[in-house]
């Protein structure tokens, strides 16, 4: 689901959810769903199928990784941490980092842009 700047899923403004229910994993993928996206900064959630995973990049600001289901191997500047259900990490700005899917998981992305 596409946002525009600026922008937030109108659908889910002023009522309760349950975040993992608002995305479906897809076999052999990896798959996401911007719920704001904003100047000051995104919230994202994604669906990673078992060994899928997002290379080794950079972003220019900190995002703070929430882990809604399963498990997950973080690497942030070469260390690895393993996240569990329940369980967050912050990824500082300007750092390499990349995600591995240990099996199915699901994650809230909360990137801060100022």
């Amino acid at each position: 689901m596409s946002q525009n700047k600026g922008q937030s899923d109108k659908g889910l403004l002023a009522r309760v959810i349950r975040l993992a229910d608002l995305i479906d994993y897809q076999e052999g993928s990896v798959v996401s769903r911007t719920l704001v996206d904003k100047k000051a900064g995104t919230v994202t959630l994604f669906a990673f199928d078992k060994d899928q995973r997002l290379s080794k990049h950079t972003a220019p600001y900190d995002a703070m990784v929430y882990l809604l289901s399963g498990e997950a191997e973080i690497k942030i500047s070469g260390k690895i941490y393993r996240l569990k259900q329940d369980e967050a990490i912050i990824m500082p700005a300007n750092e390499p980092h990349e995600v591995k899917a240990c099996g199915r998981f699901k994650m809230l992305l909360v990137m801060v842009r100022s």
